[in-house]
């Protein structure tokens, strides 16, 4: 039971890429998930995360307006397509299952115990 990210890749900056979570053992139609990452030497945060719907995102205040959250619950699948990538997006993505709120996104560290189900992660580089 857990969820794969994929779709990770070499970029320049002001390029795009969209990302796959892909829930396996467990169906995702009914869990909220967020989509984290990780940076060299940095702790990991919160990027975006939905409902288990799909008609509530939320978002940290450095992607918003440049990555978009989405689901397809007939696929299991959540996505996170990133747009005018800037190098410091360099990171390993993950995806989880979590509550969807913007205070809990916003403070991984404190509230990391809440989410569950992380698979390895996709690499996401941008290059200047």
């Amino acid at each position: 039971v857990q969820l794969q990210a994929s779709g990770g890749g070499s970029v320049q900056a002001g390029g795009s890429l969209r990302l796959s979570c892909v829930a396996s053992g467990f169906t995702l139609d009914f869990a909220p998930v967020a989509w984290f990452r990780q940076a060299p030497g940095k702790e990991r945060e919160g990027v975006q995360c939905i409902n288990s719907s799909g008609d509530s995102e939320r978002s940290s205040e450095s992607v918003k307006g440049r990555f978009t959250i989405s689901r397809d619950n007939a696929k299991n699948t959540v996505y996170l397509q990133m747009e005018r990538l800037k190098p410091e997006d360099t990171a390993v993505y993950y995806c989880a299952v979590g509550p969807c709120l913007g205070p809990i996104l916003n403070r991984y560290t404190e509230y990391r115990s809440k989410f569950k189900y992380w698979g390895q992660g996709t690499l996401v580089t941008v290059s200047s």
